[in-house]
């Protein structure tokens, strides 16, 4: 899905079944072979779409200019698609004989195009794009009923946005690493006019985190099917874990982080810390200049010190259509895109994080991407089944916060949002 202040990131799904006679190139599949057929007279045209405000004009511009010197026999033709409609529009071209070769698409919506057909099956092609490395949040919803058909490449996610100023006024000089040292530094921070943290009640992405931090899931398989899971005694602890933070401050209980805009409200100066995209940090220093400079960032702690704190991942993968005309070469751009060269030059242009673990000192200078890359490694997805974008349209975890949150029994209101999430998913 599109990454927003208030949604998390983007993906790519790609599947290379029937790749057996393609040669294995570097890392970054910069072997100038070109990885077509080698018998045209005139280039082959790989048809790449990639969506608006994905990656800058001159990241692309670099990418196409590099990839042709180093692959002479394939030209590239990078189209930028918009998010409103691109939906049914991927789907369409999935099931047309003139699909493009190479297509961005959420990370959490390759379940759903793997289940419509037409993506290619790329589990052989692992190795070689060295998945082991590979950002959990990005290669799990990738990957449908042990295939891989999504190719990670680039992540986002939440971390912790503090005030620098109100943290050295309550005498707290390093940020919290974990969930004990959080709660006992908000409480300190929430203190007078002084907000420990705003966390509106329906921060759901943020509550996933703490549901997976337990051990626990919003939804699980159950067979063939899937059902709600947020009655567990998991996910249950995970509320009440969001019940308490989100006790310390005046955090709305009924509404999101999109209302009122959190960086509106974290760039009036009294409120401590947000969880957001380290972006949200610059449209609070775009209307609160006196805060550039002073705000900080740290991972979501976690149960202990051992490592962060889960969070949702978003992000895109890469796919290739089966309709494809031009696979070897298409796998090509892919290698490219997800290889070492390109998620460097990437991480640093856009600040994302890279779609491999080892890759994260790309973006160490950088104190908010770092704090998200460090949080990466223990990303998640949303439940990998084709009809949670259903569950997304309603979204009865929403209601259920505020429920529990505004009294109502943690395990009545849990039940009732599995029963509803389990319905939508066996549609």
């Amino acid at each position: 899905m599109k990454l927003r202040l208030s949604t998390p990131p983007l993906v790519l799904a790609l599947s290379l079944a029937g790749f057996a006679g393609l040669t294995s190139c570097s890392d970054d599949g910069d072997s100038g072979s070109g990885g077509g057929s080698g018998t045209a007279k005139s280039p082959e045209k790989v048809t790449v779409w990639v969506m608006r405000d994905s990656v800058s004009e001159d990241f692309l511009g670099r990418f196409t200019k590099d990839f042709e010197q180093r692959h002479k026999k394939i030209q590239l033709d990078v189209q930028i698609q918009e998010w409103d409609g691109i939906g049914e529009k991927v789907t369409a071209a999935l099931a047309s004989k003139d699909a493009p070769d190479v297509i961005e698409v959420g990370n959490t919506q390759v379940a759903q195009y793997a289940a419509s057909g037409g993506v290619k099956d790329l589990s052989d092609r692992v190795t070689d794009l060295k998945g082991s490395d590979w950002l959990p949040g990005l290669a799990e919803p990738g990957k449908i009923d042990g295939k891989q058909y999504g190719i990670p490449w680039y992540a986002a996610n939440r971390v912790v946005l503090y005030n620098k100023d109100l943290f050295a006024k309550a005498g707290i000089t390093k940020p919290p690493t974990t969930r004990d040292e959080w709660l006992s530094d908000t409480r300190k921070l929430n203190k007078g006019k002084t907000q420990g943290i705003y966390l509106p009640g329906q921060n759901w992405y943020t509550l996933a985190g703490f549901i997976w931090d337990e051990g626990g899931d919003l939804a699980v398989k159950d067979g063939d099917s899937w059902k709600g899971a947020l009655d567990s005694p998991e996910a249950l602890r995970g509320m009440a874990f969001y019940k308490t933070l989100q006790s310390l401050g005046k955090g709305p209980k009924d509404s999101d982080e999109a209302k009122p805009p959190q960086a509106d409200v974290f760039a009036k100066g009294d409120v401590a810390q947000v969880v957001s995209v380290p972006g949200g940090a610059k449209l609070v220093e775009e209307s609160t200049p006196a805060l550039k400079g002073k705000i900080g960032f740290f991972p979501v702690p976690g149960k202990d010190a051992s490592k962060p704190g889960s969070v949702f991942t978003g992000g895109s993968d890469l796919v290739i259509p089966e309709a494809s005309a031009h696979q070897d070469a298409a796998y090509q751009v892919v290698k490219a895109l997800a290889g070492t060269k390109w998620q460097t030059d990437m991480a640093r242009t856009m600040s994302y994080v890279p779609n491999r673990t080892s890759l994260s000192k790309v973006v160490a200078d950088d104190e908010g991407t770092a704090a998200m890359a460090a949080g990466a490694a223990q990303g998640h997805a949303t439940p990998n089944s084709p009809e949670w974008a259903a569950v997304e349209a309603t979204n009865p975890v929403k209601g259920y916060m505020t429920a529990v949150l505004t009294g109502t029994d943690p395990a009545k209101a849990a039940k009732d949002a599995s029963a509803s999430i389990t319905k939508t998913l066996k549609k």
